[in-house]
This record gives C-alpha cells, sequence and structure tokens, in this order.
C-alpha cells in the first residue's frame, strides 16, 4: 500500500525506530565503500519551492548513493508558475517518477500533491513541519547519548522543526520542554493532538532557563524562517534573551549536547563559541540527514 511521509504521524514508534537502525546500516555501509544499489532504476523527483542546501543534497546523495537517480525541479522550471493545479501536477509527475520530495511554504500544497499522487510523496519542508530533520535529529541524539531518557530542550521559536519534535515526543514517550517568547509558541492544535493521543510529557515554557534546566539535549534554530524576512529585525528584540550561549547552558545537565538544524545565523540565535564547542554533534546531525533519507526512500520503495 501506498505511504506518504507529511509528518511524523505518518509513522508508528517502532517503524521510526526500524528506520533509525536501518539508517545506521547504510551509514556504516557508505562508510566502508560498500555498494547499495537497492533503489537501481528508480527515479526520485524533488520539487523545491523554497531554496535549499541540506535538503536537496543529502536526498539527491542519498538516492545516488542508492543507485537510484533525481529530477530537480523548482516552480519556475514547471507549469506551476503559470498556475498548473496541483492535482494536475501530481497525477502526471505520478506517471514519470517513483517517489516526490516536496518542500514548499503551506502545508496544505504538500497534503493536496499527495491527495492526487499515486506515488509516496515526502514533506522535505513546509511551514508547518519538518519530519525528515527531526527523524534525523532522533538518529543523531540516539548515536550520541544511546537512550532518551531524560529531558530534551527547544530554546527559540516555536516553528516547523519545534512542531516535529512535538510529534516526535508524542509518538516516542520523550520529555520536551518548549521554551519560546509570548506569542510565538507552538501551534495550539498540533499541542492539543500531541497531548490527546501521544505518551510524551510536553512542557510549554516562556522561560529558556527552565527548559534547559537538567536537559541533556539542547535543541534551537533560527528566529526568522524564510518567508519571515520582513520580521527580522523585531524577532531579533523579541528573541535576545533565547539565544543559546554559555550562560544559558550553565543550567543544562553537564554532558548536554547542542543540536541546530542549520543553517546557522551565528551571533543570533546561538553563539560562534556555542556553534564551535558542539560543531562535532550538529555536522553529524546535518550529515545523518543522507542517512536517515535513504531509509527512508527504500522503506517507502520497497518495503522494510
Amino acid at each position: 500500500m501506498k505511504r506518504h511521509f507529511l509528518t511524523l504521524w505518518d509513522v508508528t514508534e517502532e517503524e521510526i525506530w526500524a528506520l533509525i537502525e536501518r539508517a545506521q546500516v547504510l551509514k556504516k555501509a557508505c562508510r566502508e565503500g560498500s555498494p547499495i544499489q537497492t533503489l537501481r532504476g528508480k527515479v526520485l523527483g524533488l520539487l523545491f519551492l523554497k531554496p535549499s542546501t541540506r535538503t536537496r543534497v543529502s536526498f539527491e546523495a542519498g538516492m545516488y548513493r542508492l543507485g537510484g537517480q533525481c529530477i530537480f525541479m523548482t516552480s519556475r522550471e514547471t507549469q506551476l508558475a503559470r498556475k498548473e493545479p496541483l492535482s494536475d501536477t501530481a497525477r502526471v509527475l505520478s506517471r514519470y517518477i517513483d517517489a516526490l520530495v516536496v518542500r514548499t511554504y503551506g502545508h496544505h500544497e504538500v497534503e493536496e500533491l499527495a491527495r492526487y499522487s499515486t506515488i509516496p510523496v515526502i514533506n522535505g519542508l513546509t511551514d508547518l513541519y519538518h519530519p525528515c530533520q527531526v527523524l534525523s535529529d532522533i538518529m543523531t541524539v540516539w548515536e550520541k547519548k544511546g537512550s532518551f531518557d531524560f529531558p530534551i530542550a527547544w530554546v527559540g521559536d516555536g516553528n516547523n522543526v519545534a512542531h516535529s519534535w512535538i510529534v516526535a515526543s508524542a509518538r516516542l514517550g520523550l520529555t520536551l520542554r518548549v521554551a519560546t517568547p509570548k506569542g510565538y509558541e507552538p501551534d495550539k492544535s498540533i499541542v492539543e493532538r500531541a497531548l490527546r493521543e501521544g505518551k510524551g510529557r510536553i512542557e510549554l515554557l516562556n522561560d529558556p532557563v527552565k527548559a534547559v534546566e537538567g536537559a541533556q539535549v539542547v535543541n534551537t534554530d533560527v528566529w526568522a524562517s524564510m518567508g519571515q524576512e520582513d520580521e527580522a529585525e523585531a524577532r531579533r528584540e523579541v528573541f535576545r534573551p533565547y539565544q543559546v550561549n554559555e550562560g544559558l547552558l550553565k543550567h543544562a545537565h553537564p554532558e548536554a549536547i547542542v543540536m541546530h538544524c542549520l543553517p546557522a545565523h551565528r551571533g543570533e540565535e546561538i553563539t560562534d563559541e556555542v556553534m564551535e564547542r558542539y560543531g562535532s554533534v550538529i555536522f553529524d546531525q546535518a550529515e545523518n540527514r543522507m542517512f536517515a533519507q535513504m531509509a527512508l526512500l527504500e522503506w517507502l520503495l520497497i518495503g522494510s
């Protein structure tokens, strides 16, 4: 049966751990130079309405390593620029390719593409969710810590990555503390569903110190996402107390790690000093995007 990956609600707890386990096998194989041809003859489409470094390159490199091919498209290079309906685009692309990664603004757009596609659709990022990022983040925490038996802190904006961490907490039973300024909290409906249907412990706070107290993972992201450039200056003032710096990290667990999904605005949401101190974690986190997505592509295209 065709499956989509639009949010982490689309996978069970067991499937998440199976994906992480497979990603680690693929990582080892790639490091050893072992050939992997599980997706030979398959074609992955990448439809991007937002610019990208990590999402595009990790999917393309991962698909090539699996023996498949990629076709990269933007809205300007397709008939979407001339207002072709997403429903028509989805039905046409389904005839040419085996899976489609979509990186766009409104989450309804990826939902519509999935509704009319006869192939798996993967959310490469929307304004509401970034599930591929958090799938690789889970892999990174597991590699660094070997468990999730501790609080995880999110400090900054209640954005798409924060939303996906909230769903991950619900799915996996994590303790997650989300600290945001007032007025920048995560989407209420996402939190309510996570509390209603999930088994995680999710705390919404406005105090970053309380969020990081005893936390072994401290996570952050840019204060102004793509499409919010006009708000950037105002957000810098509001979010200044939420900077991940050495002073804030004194309240975290002594063995805490810092994570950032990148790109980082050094000197804003995270200091240059903290970025360099935890660079080995942050850039492993970026690298793991490729391996987690390779596992995801195999799972969607050929099954477990």
